[in-house]
């Protein structure tokens, strides 16, 4: 199984923890990670808020392939209505020569209505933004040309320079939450990302669905998921789930917060209807709710509880790859470096010997 780690940049939930301290510490991590093991190193892109801060993920990984060398770095996502297209595949070849072919590009829409806002962009457009934007990036990373003739963005033919020097096959990622963005996913040829915010059970239709679009458009095995998670990880079972219910739960907090799900918005903005029926689940189930589920999904307690989880999960999803974030929801450094540590000595060993389910039950018959 591959596993990485995932870096948020968040200061909500802490008291007076400043921004560069927020930096600094998710750098410490990142670097912790890379001599523990750990396959990847991931960020998300965010703006202006404390929910996350990360305006340039790419700019991010340009500077950890220089810290974290040999290190496979990821982005999950750039948010492309945010950005010109032919600036986000310039940037993406540059980090990948950077670390010698081993960028792993992510890409999303975006869900923050406060984001778009300040980007003075219309949430309604982000489908046809994607849509349009990731063909031409992917593209442009296997030719080394990009253009485009669509309704945003009108591309003449242009070849990046410095020139691609690496294939991106098999390291193109899409988050997909809502069943549009996972055909979109299924469309380029993408891993699928997604994030452990409810019951597996409740994911597993997309992920499936997801997998048989890839086989539709491509006539090939689908790439393994992607699963970005929150974990707590410690040796007293119940001290690890008091911690989880607090700092998962203010991740929980963060997250209705930043994306407004408590909000009537989804209802009239085009394309999120799946994230309506998220927001209307809110409501009912209040943010307690929205905890307990989120714990079901998540990994926390003992190195021991989180295998077995894990074994549990891959019965109800199949293969998957792991993303996992120890800093989150006001998580103490010395409780993420205590949790990261011993997740890389327990789990992590265990993890890695895991051959796919389909190998193993070809290896049986």
């Amino acid at each position: 199984m591959d596993v990485g780690m995932m870096l948020l940049f968040a200061s909500y939930g802490w008291d007076d923890c400043p921004d560069d301290r927020v930096w600094d510490e998710e750098i410490r991590l990142a670097r912790l990670a890379a001599d523990l093991g750990f396959d990847v190193l991931w960020s998300a892109e965010h703006h202006f808020n404390d929910y996350s801060f990360v305006p340039d993920n790419l700019h991010l990984m340009a500077y950890l392939a220089g810290v974290c060398p040999g290190m496979s770095l990821g982005t999950a996502a750039v948010i492309l209505p945010w950005h010109d297209p032919l600036r986000v595949a310039e940037n993406a070849a540059v980090t990948d020569l950077l670390c010698r072919g081993k960028l792993r590009l992510g890409m999303g829409r975006g869900l923050a209505r406060r984001e778009f806002a300040a980007f003075r962009l219309s949430m309604d457009e982000s489908r046809e933004r994607f849509d349009e934007a990731a063909p031409m990036i992917v593209n442009a990373l296997k030719t080394g040309f990009i253009e485009g003739n669509g309704k945003f963005y009108k591309q003449p033919r242009i070849e990046l320079r410095p020139r691609p020097q690496y294939s991106f096959d098999g390291r193109i990622y899409a988050v997909a939450s809502s069943d549009d963005s996972v055909e979109s996913a299924a469309k380029i040829g993408a891993h699928i990302v997604m994030f452990a915010d409810r019951p597996w059970e409740m994911r597993a239709p997309g992920i499936e669905r997801g997998r048989e679009l890839h086989r539709k458009y491509h006539g090939t095995a689908p790439p393994t998921v992607l699963l970005t998670e929150f974990c707590v990880c410690g040796t007293n079972l119940a001290e690890t789930e008091e911690e989880a219910r607090k700092y998962q739960g203010k991740f929980v907090e963060s997250n209705f917060y930043h994306y407004e799900f408590l909000g009537e918005h989804f209802k009239s903005v085009k394309g999120y209807d799946s994230y309506q029926q998220k927001a209307e689940i809110a409501r009912k189930g209040g943010l307690d709710g929205a905890v307990a589920g989120f714990m079901q999904a998540a990994s926390w307690g003992t190195p021991e509880k989180i295998l077995r989880g894990l074994e549990a999960r891959r019965k109800v999803v199949g293969d998957f790859e792991m993303n996992v974030a120890f800093r989150f929801g006001g998580t103490p450094y010395a409780v993420a470096e205590r949790g990261l540590k011993l997740f890389a000595k327990e789990v992590l060993p265990v993890v890695k010997t895991w051959t796919s389910l389909a190998a193993t039950v070809r290896a049986a018959e």
